[in-house]
């Protein structure tokens, strides 16, 4: 008997080292690269190859696909399932036990193998949901009397008096559910219009994004944006149009769901769309071995966040939400928020004041400023995918109010690049000098953006250049076509004045070794021009 037992608890502890893992192969190269470079439409739609050229974006070696053969290879291999594959990172995420990845490193096609499994390999690293919407999903009944709030709170509604309602606008939505989308009232203007360009269920690998009712988290949070119910509710970008992305799945959590994140985001890309929108968030994971730490969250780690930032590399104007950490002993923002590319926003109540709820800024964003904005997610009103108006706690949801005000804004300021309208909202925001890690740079004001922007844009033709970015000792100031004394200031990211002195000329320097590393803001002006740029010193 006692020999039986000990032959059942070797079996299962042999069981235990054979666990399947999650890891993503990259790649040694691509194939047909100069030939897809050099005919842009085989390999992106001919919006994407627009918006590119209309803000200065390359097409480059990470807008050409994996290769495919490879792919069909990596399937073959004894014990692994290939679940999704990013172009941007010439990468495949695999699914085997340990001993059947690592064997893939022989492969010729192979640069390297990075697990998600932080203690196995040399290069491991990966990540959670948002606790699974435990706060968001906590209805309450509708009360009409305070729906116009958030809207008016950041100052979209005299948008949508002026006429500015999101149209030409293409937002990318990436969330875990989509049900009656395509059947629901909320809906009929945004499915009249045409404005409902379809979508990918990346989970389920089909085309019918609207079938997994297991969660209709996501129509909550495109009702922010695009829903529309007359006398009852008007989201803040109702004639923008939308594609629809499936990337999270509710049963469980594993790295695999940042692949398909990214696969998204690259299909996102391909399809031209302006702005991505995603209410997900990631930090833990079934597999306590795949799980983050705070430490980690600084846009440098995360497959997602990696893959945020790249969007926004490829002029996609990305919108994540903060988080609902704030009250729990994690406290700071999960990936893709940690991104400093991606604007992330956090959350506040109707009267404006923060909400303890919303994951907060911390020590991992060095030179940086998490969140970067916030809006209503305390009881913001949003409809539910059975047509009823209710309320909802939660940065899902503070995210897209933002992110449809936006798609308003840039409607009226086309001339702006992603970076820019970028950069208008955050220097709109309530305490733009003075941010903190729990309100960022404070409550955008989108009017008061478009109206700088549209002043700016009658300025003269003022070319203003900053070099080098990163700088370690003097930045070096190139402004053209200035006829008249203009005056420099750095401030850092506390707002405090560092340099302030009034300058003549095209080419001039500021000597900036005697400041500490970190994010600083330079700001000139004069009549001609109002120019603020950020940059780091190393």
């Amino acid at each position: 008997m006692l020999r039986y037992l000990f032959v059942i608890i070797i079996y299962c502890l042999s069981w235990q080292g054979q666990t399947q893992e999650d890891a993503w192969v990259f790649l040694t190269d691509k194939a047909n690269v100069a030939d897809a470079l050099a005919n842009p439409t085989s390999i992106l739609t001919q919006k994407a190859i627009d918006r590119k050229e209309a803000h200065g974006i390359s097409i480059d070696y990470r807008d050409v696909p994996v290769n495919e053969i490879y792919v069909s290879d990596l399937k073959l291999q004894s014990g692994i399932t290939v679940l999704a594959k990013s172009k941007w990172f010439n990468a495949v995420h695999v699914r085997g036990l340990q001993t059947d990845i690592e064997s893939l490193e022989n492969l010729v096609y192979v640069d390297y193998v990075d697990f998600a499994n932080t203690n196995l390999g040399s290069n491991s690293r990966l990540s959670q949901l948002e606790d699974k919407m435990a706060i968001e999903n906590q209805a309450v009944s509708f009360n009409y009397g305070n729906t116009q709030n958030q809207v008016e709170m950041i100052n979209v509604d005299q948008l949508h008096v002026s006429g500015f309602t999101g149209e030409g606008i293409t937002i990318a939505v990436m969330d875990s559910g989509f049900p009656n989308v395509n059947t629901m009232d909320a809906f009929q203007r945004l499915r009249d219009n045409g404005n409902l360009l379809g979508g990918y269920d990346f989970v389920n690998r089909t085309q019918n994004v609207y079938a997994n009712t297991a969660s209709s988290h996501g129509t909550r949070v495109l009702s922010c944006m695009a829903a529309f119910i007359p006398d009852d509710y008007v989201g803040t970008a109702p004639d923008a149009s939308y594609y629809l992305f499936l990337t999270e799945d509710v049963g469980s959590e594993n790295p695999v769901e940042e692949s398909y994140w990214v696969e998204a985001a690259e299909r996102a890309d391909s399809l031209g769309v302006d702005m991505i929108n995603t209410s997900l968030g990631y930090r833990f994971f079934d597999n306590p071995n795949y799980n983050y730490t705070p430490s980690d969250m600084n846009g440098q780690v995360a497959f997602i966040s990696k893959g945020a930032s790249i969007a926004a590399e490829k002029g996609i104007l990305v919108v994540v939400s903060a988080g609902n950490a704030g009250a729990t002993a994690w406290q700071t923002v999960g990936a893709p928020a940690d991104s400093p590319n991606v604007l992330s926003v956090g959350g506040v109540d109707e009267n404006g004041d923060y909400v303890a709820f919303s994951s907060r800024g911390g020590a991992a964003q060095i030179g940086y400023q998490k969140p970067d904005v916030v809006a209503r997610a305390g009881l913001s009103f949003v409809i539910e995918s059975d047509n009823s108006i209710v309320q909802n706690n939660g940065t899902s949801f503070s995210a897209p109010i933002l992110c449809g005000g936006i798609a308003s804004l840039w409607q009226d300021v086309t001339h702006l690049t992603p970076i820019e309208i970028r950069e208008a909202v955050v220097q709109s925001g309530s305490q733009f000098s003075t941010p903190d890690d729990f309100l960022g740079h404070g409550i955008p004001n989108l009017w008061s953006a478009r109206n700088e922007a549209l002043n700016l844009s009658e300025f003269d033709k003022v070319e203003v250049s900053i070099y080098p970015n990163p700088v370690e000792d003097e930045l070096q100031l190139k402004v053209n076509n200035v006829s008249e004394p203009y005056d420099v200031s750095v401030m850092n990211y506390l707002g405090k004045t560092l340099y302030s002195k009034s300058l003549t000329g095209v080419s001039n320097q500021i000597d900036v070794s005697r400041y500490a590393p970190g994010l600083y803001l330079l700001t000139l002006k004069n009549s001609q021009f109002n120019s603020t740029f950020k940059f780091i010193i190393q």
